[in-house]
């Protein structure tokens, strides 16, 4: 899948009227909404996948976005295993997808 049909998919259908903040992911600077979840920032900003799976090694991204499936974790602002769709954003922010081991 190309990086443009990804940017399609997660664009948002209607723009709010709130204000952005900016979030870092991944060490790259991003403006999202300050409604945003990090779990959000992380699809917005293209960082797919963003974990590995603990035990086949397979790719996941943000699913369920309601904290039932856990495959959002990241770290965010220092804190490893955080459910990003549960977390919301504030400017400055910090979030590291966990490209490796949980361990």
């Amino acid at each position: 899948m190309s990086q443009e049909s990804l940017d399609i998919r997660f664009r948002r259908a209607v723009r709010r009227a709130t204000g952005e903040v900016t979030v870092e992911v991944d060490g790259r600077p991003i403006a999202v909404g300050e409604e945003d979840t990090a779990a959000a920032a992380i699809l917005l900003a293209g960082a797919l996948p963003n974990r590995l799976s603990a035990v086949s090694g397979s790719p996941r991204a943000p699913y369920c976005m309601m904290g039932a499936c856990f495959e959002c974790l990241a770290e965010i602002d220092g804190v490893p295993l955080q459910q990003a769709c549960l977390v919301q954003v504030a400017d400055g922010m910090r979030i590291r997808t966990a490209k490796g081991s949980p361990t």
